[in-house]
């Protein structure tokens, strides 16, 4: 049903039943409203209810509010049954209304499904749906148009709307040879793009599904309370059975009148609609609020984790630091500082690291491939090639040991690449990396946040990890860690932590897979688009900021405590008027606020899990 169908029907119901109530009318008058009053709300429910049974769902919120309206209804007692109904679908209504807010604080998410895609054949573009475009093909995006696939900038400068992506209102200019991503809006000029996936393996795709498989990976206070309704709401009605007719045939002064009206109450009050609605709706709420802030959370059970979160352990490439290489100085060893560079544009020919990319960068010269032979990447350190029958060896001082010459340390303030011809050490390439603006104020919120200890684990070298760590504010570092020692060192931290606390690693989601997977929680954050950061991850940052993190529990951490609140207000609620129905001292009335009012309460309560402040 409809909302505003919903309303009006609510609205016209309660209009009959204040006058029923009100006004000076024969008695068949008054029935003939309250009845009406009953159809118009009640029918929907008792439909339900019949339509259950028949699948074998019989015990949930539909068969209670049957049972205790027919029940009261059938003792004479018509407003009552009225109002319990109406009520209900005032409650009803205020849980669609609560969901349809949670769902808008993600449907800017939703909305980035591109619906089609200008594909360019020859001097001419013709509508395709995004499916049907290929990797290689090139595709027209106007402003205004989202964009449909990933893929590079051929001709044409713009600015692009990432906010759906990011959260983030500010533009991003992109120009000729620019990577662009599916989902983000083109505002000004004409852009041709060639694309580089294919819709099904797009960010926008990844991301969609992401997002709507969400709701699958339930937290354990809901799987629990799942559990609990499904053996709650039987038990419930088996008691209210024994209050109807076990008082009435052992307490001398008892009537089954009486007792089967406290039972009708006790059913009315014993629906377990505020629990059962409003802990989905704050995780479903607390998902929301992390989109909207560029964060995407893959289920409520990994942002229940989040607030037990007692450690955080950082990659550093591309996660604290930007990830963006550049060659500040070159050395030589009685040897041509241009040869240095040369040879170690050679050796890193083959290699896509962001350190062997700023290598050629810094050379600027076309490589002719034909002269490298015998490539090897050699995990952990470094390259090996042939450069015209020379064997060179380019990578770190472990590297530099196994072959048993020197190398140079430097001074902590960058990464030092060192160079060997035949054995012998003949150069060294600093190579800088800055630090993200936001990394150092991204610890403190943490430890403000009472995340008891921060590492970082890297495989630079130690000069260059420690000065990082105290430029940040670490609590810990290791460095030159290869990749099977950054697990180890994880399994560590894990076989240190506080009995159900939980370890956060932080990474690109690219280099790092294997100990995303392992922490507690894995969140990759910072290459937006990755395939390895949205699959590996549990928690997925959507911007280059670390300061995110602190967010994300910050969130998780009011979803839980606003889970909390509604739980206990519930049950002390329910439990009080409970005791009271089956002594005979509540009405229906009373019954009502119980049921309706609790759940209305606990689901504005939970609204509360959508507004977190920047």
């Amino acid at each position: 049903m409809k909302q505003k169908s919903r309303l009006i029907k609510i609205i016209i119901s309660a209009i009959l039943f204040v006058s029923g109530m009100l006004l000076p009318l024969p008695s068949y008058a008054q029935l003939t409203l309250l009845g009406l009053s009953y159809f118009l709300v009640g029918w929907e429910i008792i439909a339900k209810a019949a339509k259950n049974i028949v699948y074998g769902q019989i015990f949930d919120e539909n068969f209670l509010m049957t049972v205790a309206t027919l029940g009261a209804i059938g003792l004479g007692e018509y407003s009552e049954a009225v109002a319990v109904m109406l009520f209900y679908q005032i409650g009803e209504y205020f849980q669609k209304y609560a969901v349809a807010k949670s769902r808008k604080s993600i449907s800017s998410l939703m909305n980035i499904r591109p619906d089609y895609a200008n594909l360019c054949d020859g001097e001419q573009t013709r509508q395709v749906s995004p499916e049907e475009v290929n990797v290689g093909d090139y595709i027209l995006v106007k402003p205004g148009e989202k964009i449909p696939l990933d893929g590079k900038v051929t001709e044409g400068t713009s600015s692009l709307d990432t906010s759906s992506l990011t959260g983030e209102s500010l533009p991003r200019e992109v120009e000729k040879d620019s990577d662009v991503l599916s989902g983000c809006i083109n505002l000004t000029g004409v852009l041709k793009i060639q694309v580089s996936k294919e819709y099904g393996e797009s960010t926008v795709a990844k991301i969609l599904d992401l997002v709507e498989n969400a709701a699958s990976n339930k937290a354990k206070v809901e799987q629990f309370i799942t559990k609990f309704a499904r053996w709650y709401t039987p038990i419930v009605v088996l008691s209210a059975l024994i209050i109807a007719v076990i008082p009435p045939l052992v307490m001398a002064d008892a009537t089954f009148s009486s007792w089967i009206y406290r039972a009708l109450t006790f059913l009315v009050i014993s629906c377990p609609c505020a629990l059962v609605i409003s802990v989905p709706l704050s995780f479903f709420g607390g998902i929301g609020a992390a989109s909207k802030q560029g964060i995407l959370v893959k289920g409520s059970n990994y942002l229940q984790a989040l607030s037990e979160t007692e450690v955080v352990v950082f990659d550093k490439t591309g996660t604290l630091t930007k990830g963006t290489f550049s060659v500040v100085k070159v050395e030589g060893n009685d040897f041509p500082t241009s040869e240095v560079l040369e040879l170690a544009a050679y050796a890193d020919a083959y290699s896509n690291h962001p350190i062997s990319q700023s290598i050629r960068q810094a050379y600027a010269r076309p490589i002719d491939t034909s002269k490298i032979s015998n490539y090897q990447e050699i995990a952990g350190r470094g390259v090996c090639a042939e450069i015209n029958g020379v064997l060179v060896h380019l990578g770190n001082a472990r590297l530099m040991a196994d072959l048993g010459t020197q190398s140079h340390a430097g001074d902590g303030d960058g990464t030092i690449i060192n160079l060997a011809v035949d054995g012998k050490y003949k150069g060294w390439i600093k190579i800088s990396d800055e630090v993200k603006l936001d990394s150092a104020q991204a610890i403190s919120a943490l430890k403000s946040a009472n995340v008891h200890k921060t590492v970082m684990l890297t495989g630079d070298n130690k000069a260059s990890g420690e000065k990082i760590a105290k430029q940040l504010g670490l609590d810990k570092v290791y460095c030159e860690l290869l990749p099977t020692q950054k697990v180890e060192k994880l399994e560590e931290l894990l076989a240190a932590k506080t009995p159900n606390k939980n370890v956060v690693f932080v990474g690109d989601g690219i280099n790092d897979a294997p100990v995303l997977a392992r922490a507690d929680i894995g969140i990759a954050m910072g290459k937006l688009g990755s395939d390895a950061a949205i699959e590996a991850a549990d928690v997925v940052i959507m911007t280059d900021e670390p300061l995110k993190i602190a967010s994300a529990i910050k969130i998780s951490r009011k979803t839980l405590r606003i889970v909390r609140q509604n739980i206990v207000f519930a049950l002390a609620i329910k439990g009080l008027v409970l005791l009271l129905g089956v002594m005979g001292m509540a009405t229906m009335w009373e019954a009502v606020f119980a049921d309706v009012g609790v759940s209305v309460l606990a689901i504005l309560n939970s609204l509360r899990a959508l507004s977190v402040k920047k």
